[in-house]
C-alpha cells in the first residue's frame, strides 16, 4: 500500500495511492457513509497490520459502492509522508563509493546523527536556502519507517519491525556541517528533510538492498547508484540502533547517501544548490520526490 498526506485547510490528511488514483480517505468515508478507519498517517503506523487491513477493506468497499473521492494529482498540496516522528535518526558515510569520493575510511560501526521535525517537508514543497550557508548539498536516501516498538532486535528479526519505506533528501549545509565535529548544525535547518511523496509498506519492497537511487539537478544526473553499495544493511542498522535506544512506531531512519554529492567533487568543480534550482530524486519501487529551492524570506 502507498500512503501519503496532503494539506487541506492547514490540516494534513491521509490519502492512499491506488491503481485508480489518489484516494482521499476522510472525504470518501463521508461520501459513502463507510465504516470508520484511521484518517491520520500516524494512526495507521501505530495500528500496524490491523489498520492496513481495515484500510484495504475500506477501499474495496468504497470502490464497489462508487463512493470514492480522488484528488487531482496536479493540485495536491503534498505533506511529508510521515508527519510526527518521535525520532529522526540518520546514518552517515554508509555507502562505499560515497566514502571513497570523500576520502573517508569505511566506518566500523554506523555513524549516527539526528534531525528534528522542523526539517520535514513534502513533495513539490519549496525549500528556502538559508542565508547562513553557501554550500547546500543534496543527498538521496532510502528512508525507513519503524512500525513496532523495538528494543534489542536481532538482525534476523529487524526487517519485521519496519512499517515501510520512503524517498528522502538529506539536505546538508556542508560549511555548517564541518564547522564543528558535530554535524547537527548543517543538517537541521528548516525543511532540510523533504520526504515522500508516499510511504510504501514493507510488503511491497521485496529486497530493500537492491534498489536503484538517482538524483537529478536541473535535468543533470548527479547520483545514480544502488542500495547494494551500503556498508551497513537496513537490518544491521535497525538492530544496531535498537540496542542503544528504543525505537517507536513512526520513528524515521535515513540510511545514507551514495556517491555523487557536491562535496565529493574536486573543489574547483563543486557547484552547490542555489535559489531557482530543482532537485528530483528517485528510488526504485519507492517513489520520486521533487523540490525547488528559493531564497530564504526575511
Amino acid at each position: 500500500m502507498k500512503l501519503f498526506t496532503y494539506d487541506h485547510q492547514e490540516k494534513l490528511k491521509l490519502g492512499v495511492q491506488t491503481e485508480k488514483g489518489f484516494l482521499a480517505i476522510a472525504d470518501t468515508q463521508q461520501k459513502g457513509s463507510l465504516p470508520e478507519v484511521p484518517t491520520d498517517i500516524m494512526e495507521v503506523i501505530n495500528g500496524g497490520t490491523k489498520a492496513l487491513e481495515q484500510l484495504g477493506d475500506f477501499i474495496q468497499q468504497a470502490e464497489q459502492n462508487n463512493a470514492t473521492v480522488y484528488l487531482d494529482e496536479d493540485a495536491i498540496a503534498w505533506g511529508p509522508c510521515v508527519t510526527q516522528p518521535q525520532k529522526i535518526i540518520c546514518v552517515g558515510l554508509n555507502y562505499r563509493r560515497h566514502a571513497d569520493e570523500t576520502n573517508a575510511p569505511y566506518p566500523e560501526t554506523p555513524i549516527l546523527f539526528n534531525k528534528f521535525n522542523n526539517t520535514l517537508a513534502g513533495h513539490k514543497e519549496e525549500i528556502p536556502v538559508p542565508e547562513v550557508t553557501d554550500k547546500l548539498d543534496y543527498e538521496v536516501e532510502l528512508g525507513v519507517v519503524i512500525g513496532q516498538k523495538t528494543k534489542n532486535s536481532s538482525e534476523e528479526d529487524a526487517l519485521s519491525k519496519v512499517f515501510g519505506y520512503f524517498t528522502a533528501n538529506d539536505l546538508s549545509a556542508r560549511d555548517l556541517q564541518m564547522r564543528t565535529p558535530q554535524w547537527l548544525l548543517g543538517k537541521t535547518c528548516d525543511k532540510f528533510s523533504p520526504i515522500g511523496p508516499v510511504v510504501v509498506t514493507a510488503d511491497e519492497i521485496k529486497d530493500p538492498q537492491n534498489l536503484t537511487l538517482k538524483t537529478v539537478v536541473n535535468g543533470e544526473v548527479r547520483q545514480n547508484s544502488n542500495t547494494s553499495d551500503m556498508i551497513f544493511t537496513i537490518k544491521e542498522i535497525v538492530s544496531y540502533i535498537s540496542k542503544h535506544m528504543t525505537l517507536e512506531p513512526g520513528d524515521l531512519i535515513l540510511t545514507g547517501t551514495p556517491e555523487g554529492v557536491v562535496l565529493g567533487a574536486p573543489e574547483a568543480e563543486q557547484v552547490y544548490l542555489q535559489p531557482g534550482d530543482t532537485v528530483d530524486i528517485e528510488i526504485e519501487h519507492v517513489g520520486s520526490l521533487s523540490n525547488t529551492f528559493i531564497k530564504e524570506r526575511a
